[in-house]
């Protein structure tokens, strides 16, 4: 080669190193820096003169240096590029003695007389910095989220722990005045109570939503069983507003979290009764793909415009109703169907014709088997009649138990009470003659209702039929096991769902 075209080559590479963005160094076979361009000077501090014809092992900290020299022979021997960022933790020694964290990319190049490895340097000051910030933040976020959630479920105990003494309260006080006056006072207290439990529940389970304390647990299950439900808890409803509840049976099965769909489904038909005065509201599912499920919820309402469709599921909105004017409900239950739509990865559609109807579709995931339906066990409790029914009701807070042990002793039961697990245990103790037991889930000292109940069969050594109570919506119940002879409420619940409750519990033998 001729000898300007040497010296070309070698300015050309001079210039191609000095304007790399990294400190580069060229070093030898033994150790010895041949190259350094001006960004080592810059980063290191050290003058040009010091480095170069230097050993590399000077730029490291003490510590590092002998375990270098010999992680430096083995890639000579091995001869493969290292790129950036990995490798061993390492550090870079500066001129004033401080050191930094470095990523060094390693490249070998074959020359005459001997080999020599190409190495850029980086400063990953800042980076580990930014990296320490970012875990830093999410360990914030995880707590603030962790102190939400448990301000949410303290908040939903706490809050309607009062609204359910009130509910019960009023449920008794209707069964005790006879006169007129007072009987259109106790309706409107009902009508103000069920007003403040129906807002109460709705901003916790947006509030839940938004702090992320609500994770789907998808399972398997019958879409059946869940119409069932639904059936039993929305008929009077609608027989009351003189409606006709259709649910069509169905054999499908969904994979999704039942709690949630449930949530979803309770929302969407209490929307279609609250906006049809006339005709029916369905509940039907439907399977014609193999992959997906729809369950759809239909109703002979007042319809939606279409050009009003995008605004249903914002907060507060509700079709028709002006904000100055008497509203039924607060617009809040379409915004949690679609934040839940959102959680489950679901899809949510509406058609809507104006004086005709509305009809909403869910689309879920069709479960890959066959669920089969809970087994009843063949021992059951006695059907035993209303007058004679003896119930024991267990819960700590003394307002809710004193208000709703008046309304059941109104309604006719025989009732004792007890304020935790060794209560309750010393009252069958005394009395073993118990046909149901009445219980909150959160108990004082981190008792729940579900060891109050299973401590109780074990020691009356037979099956006894139970109603868990409980404020918490958290994926704790949703995961309780089935129990065909439990039925879980959830607080703020009006004592007429809470006697219904009771007496299609003792009739069901």
């Amino acid at each position: 080669m001729p000898m300007h075209m040497h010296m070309l080559s070698s300015e050309l590479i001079g210039a191609v190193l000095e304007s790399a963005p990294d400190a580069m160094l060229i070093v030898d076979d033994s150790g010895t820096v041949r190259y350094a361009n001006q960004h080592v000077t810059e980063l290191f501090g050290f003058a040009h003169d010091q480095i170069v014809g230097h050993r590399v092992e000077a730029l490291l900290p003490e510590r590092f240096r002998a375990a270098h020299g010999k992680l430096r022979g083995e890639f000579m021997k091995r001869r493969r590029a290292r790129p950036m960022g990995s490798g061993l933790d390492l550090h870079g020694l500066r001129a004033d003695g401080s050191e930094f964290p470095v990523e060094i990319s390693l490249s070998h190049v074959e020359c005459e007389p001997e080999p020599f490895v190409v190495a850029a340097i980086r400063d990953i000051t800042d980076h580990l910095r930014a990296e320490r910030e970012l875990k830093e933040s999410r360990e914030q976020a995880d707590r603030a989220n962790l102190a939400k959630s448990r301000f949410l479920a303290t908040a939903s105990h706490d809050l309607r722990q009062p609204l359910q003494t009130l509910s019960v309260l009023n449920g008794a006080l209707r069964r005790m005045v006879d006169n007129s006056p007072a009987t259109e006072a106790v309706a409107q207290q009902e009508q103000a109570i069920r007003a403040m439990a129906h807002l109460l529940n709705a901003l916790l389970d947006i509030s839940k939503l938004e702090s992320g304390a609500v994770k789907p647990d998808p399972t398997d299950f019958a879409v059946a069983a869940l119409f069932e439900e639904l059936r039993t808890e929305f008929s009077g409803l609608a027989a009351n507003k003189g409606l006709s509840f259709k649910v069509t049976s169905s054999v499908d099965c969904v994979h999704s979290d039942p709690a949630l769909v449930g949530q979803i489904l309770r929302n969407l038909i209490s929307n279609a009764i609250k906006y049809t005065c006339t005709g029916w509201v369905a509940l039907r599912c439907l399977h014609e793909e193999p992959s997906l499920v729809r369950i759809e919820v239909l109703d002979t309402g007042i319809g939606i415009p279409a050009e009003l469709q995008r605004y249903i599921y914002d907060e507060f909105y509700q079709v028709g109703v002006s904000a100055n004017r008497t509203r039924e409900g607060y617009g809040l239950g379409l915004n949690i169907v679609q934040r839940l739509v959102t959680l489950l990865a679901a899809r949510l559609d509406v058609r809507s014709e104006v004086g005709k109807g509305s009809l909403f579709t869910l689309t879920l995931p069709a479960s890959a088997s066959d669920v089969r339906p809970t087994q009843i066990g063949a021992e059951r409790p006695a059907r035993v009649t209303h007058a004679e029914a003896r119930i024991l009701l267990v819960e700590d807070d003394a307002a809710v138990r004193n208000a709703t042990g008046m309304l059941l002793k109104s309604d006719g039961y025989h009732v004792s009470a007890a304020a935790c697990l060794a209560e309750a245990l010393e009252q069958v103790a005394n009395d073993p003659r118990v046909d149901l037991v009445v219980t909150d889930y959160h108990l004082a000292g981190g008792e729940t209702g579900t060891q109050v109940i299973t401590s109780l069969r074990e020691a009356l050594d037979r099956p006894l039929k139970a109603l868990l109570i409980t404020g918490d919506t958290s994926s704790a119940i949703a995961q309780l096991p089935p129990d065909p002879l439990m039925r879980v409420a959830s607080k703020p619940m009006d004592s007429e769902k809470l006697l219904s409750l009771l007496r299609a519990l003792l009739a069901n033998g």
